[in-house]
Order: structure tokens, then C-alpha cells, then sequence
């Protein structure tokens, strides 16, 4: 899987569980946690706002080389996003059916991202050949 095609799915799947947050804040809520407190709702949509720019920021644009802060801001969020949601389950005290699922889906995005930023670094460490 290319960067490109690596980042439009991480930045398709971000963008539209910010848009999911927005719109269904109290569904979200009540999936994910069981239910929920009075003021859930602003706050969920708040939170909606994180994902949702975060893909719209992180999407490549034109023929381009991808910047390497791109995938690193990608990869950074998707790995703390995955850890959270794990730690909320084991410790946090949330037993929705759905934490461990999503905390799952964002360590297997974390991973492939890492490999897409090891592959770039080995890339830019290799030497080039001078080829006239």
C-alpha cells in the first residue's frame, strides 16, 4: 500500500467519525461509554472537531511527495487514539462492546503507518546512485 492510498483511507476514516461525532453525538456517547452525563453532547461534538480537521488537513493533495509531518501527525494521533480507548476499557472502567474493536482498528492503522515512515526513512538513509 502506497502513502498516499495510506493516508486517504486514515484521513476518510478520521474525518468521518468526526462527522459521526457531530451529527450523533448522543449515540456515539451512549455506544462507546453506556450512556452518558449532562453535557455529553456539547462535548462529544467538540471532540468531533479533532478527527474531523485532522482528515481534512492530513488528505494529499496533488502529485506531490507527501510530507513526512503529515504521516507523523497521522500516525502520532492514531497510535495515542488506539492507547486511550485501550486504557478506557482496561482501566477506565467503560465496557462498551465498541471500545475494543476501534482501539484495534487504530493499532492496525498505527502499525501500517509506521511501516509507511520506516520505509521513508530507509528510502532517504539509502544511497543514490548517480545515474547520467
Amino acid at each position: 500500500m502506497t502513502t498516499r492510498t495510506m493516508l486517504k483511507l486514515c484521513a476518510t476514516f478520521e474525518s468521518a467519525s468526526g462527522v459521526a461525532l457531530i451529527a450523533f453525538p448522543n449515540s456515539i456517547v451512549w455506544a462507546f461509554f453506556g450512556g452518558g452525563l449532562p453535557g455529553d453532547v456539547e462535548l462529544t461534538r467538540g471532540a468531533g472537531l479533532a478527527p474531523l480537521f485532522l482528515g481534512l488537513v492530513c488528505w494529499p493533495r496533488g502529485d506531490g511527495d507527501v510530507a513526512a509531518q503529515i504521516l507523523l501527525a497521522q500516525f502520532a494521533y492514531t497510535l495515542l487514539v488506539a492507547l486511550y480507548l485501550g486504557y478506557l476499557r482496561l482501566f477506565g472502567g467503560f465496557n462498551s462492546i465498541l471500545l475494543w474493536p476501534t482501539s484495534a482498528l487504530h493499532g492496525l492503522l498505527a502499525l501500517l503507518l509506521a511501516g509507511l515512515a520506516f520505509e521513508r526513512i530507509s528510502a532517504a538513509k539509502a544511497p543514490r546512485v548517480d545515474q547520467r
